[in-house]
């Protein structure tokens, strides 16, 4: 399967949607597109939102909570968008939900 990702503003907040698989073999692009988002929004509080994600391995998981780590770093935040049961009872039962903040959507984060 191959991963898309695109960089949009939505009101005022960067966002990264991804759709299509992220593993072992589109974790570069994963990364390339945290990248771009951290290099074009820097100090910011962006968003990745997963809903267009069929498959998240735990790789992913890592790269999501390292790119949380560098955007509080430089003065800014990183959320998970997600609305899928399936995928947010997954960030609990990892932590990831516990290190990084995880929206149902786009406008419960735009509200807050």
């Amino acid at each position: 399967m191959d991963l898309r990702t695109r960089i949009d503003v939505v009101g005022a907040l960067p966002v990264l949607t991804l759709s299509g698989s992220v593993d072992l073999a589109t974790l570069p692009r994963l990364q390339d597109g945290l990248l771009r988002l951290a290099a074009e929004h820097p100090g910011q509080r962006v968003a990745v939102d997963l809903d267009g994600v069929d498959v998240l391995d735990d790789t992913a998981l890592g790269v999501l909570l390292g790119a949380a780590g560098r955007a509080r770093q430089h003065g800014g935040d990183l959320t998970v968008v997600c609305a899928a049961e399936r995928m947010r009872q997954r960030f609990a039962v990892t932590g990831l939900d516990r290190a990084v903040d995880v929206v149902g959507g786009l406008a419960e984060l735009l509200a807050s």
